[in-house]
């Protein structure tokens, strides 16, 4: 190919020697377009998607602390302030509001005192714990499954497994018990007859709000856990009294033959 001289036609040096040397030019020359023509329309198409690719980046930049620019609203940007933030709009200052007065949030009505609280309020004020299990609480063997599971995730580091109150929690604190100054008391025995002697609801709300020097754990466990937990500690209870001669009995009744050697009484 010869490259034509500088006295050439102008379509045809510029044809040759713009590095935009493309199909398309050639056939912009063919339908025999100005040069201007062809610049303008080219910048154009190339000026419209810059400003798109433009306007990609701002609103995919996180690291850019100006607002994006929004042509259109709709709900991006709305009037609001921040948690913890101050407001003229109230007389207290305050941003954030407290729920209104009596306000309960849906599906916690909670009105059975005894399923959600485990105990009611006489006419001078004066707590009263119910005895035995709610009644729209089924006491089954999948309430005391989950009672163990939960008993044993959230009880025995401090109660033990057996509930002796010789858990993990217990032996550690021992151990450390003396330095610096530190003291430790040892959790609840449920055994005792102290425990054995509280009611129900009296259980319950010590798992829900705590009691002396445990705290609660109504945040961590629902209604349900706790009240399977109520039950698995009574399990619990009534397994340390059960007679040998009445636990060999039942396994003899089951087709698993106990001898009393295999069976003794306090081993936990």
């Amino acid at each position: 190919m010869n490259t034509p001289s500088p006295k050439s036609d102008g379509k045809k040096l510029l044809l040759y020697s713009s590095p935009a040397s493309s199909l398309g030019w050639r056939a912009m020359f063919k339908a025999k377009w100005s040069p201007a023509l062809a610049f303008a329309i080219v910048s154009v198409v190339i000026g419209s998607w810059l400003a798109f690719a433009m306007a990609i980046r701002a609103r995919n930049d996180l690291a850019k602390k100006e607002p994006r620019i929004h042509l259109i609203q709709d709900m991006d940007n709305q009037v609001k302030v921040k948690y913890q933030a101050s407001s003229t709009l109230f007389a207290d200052g305050r941003a954030e509001r407290p729920p209104v007065l009596g306000t309960i949030a849906r599906g916690r009505l909670e009105l059975d005192d005894h399923m959600h609280r485990g105990y009611s309020t006489d006419g001078d004020g004066k707590s009263v714990f119910f005895d035995g299990f709610p009644d729209d609480l089924k006491i089954d063997d999948d309430l005391l499954a989950r009672g163990q599971k939960m008993f044993n995730i959230s009880c025995s580091l401090c109660h033990g497994k057996d509930g002796y109150g010789n858990g993990p929690i217990h032996i550690r604190a021992n151990k450390l018990a003396g330095v610096s100054g530190t003291s430790w008391i040892q959790p609840s025995n449920l055994h005792s007859d102290t425990v054995k002697g509280r009611l129900n609801g009296h259980l319950y709300n010590t798992i829900n709000l705590g009691i002396r020097n445990m705290a609660g754990y109504g945040t961590q466990l629902n209604v349900y856990d706790r009240w399977a937990i109520v039950a698995y500690v009574r399990a619990l209870q009534l397994s340390d009294a059960v007679p040998v001669e009445k636990l060999a009995s039942d396994k003899a009744a089951q087709g698993t033959p106990v001898s009393s050697a295999n069976v003794q009484p306090g081993v936990r």
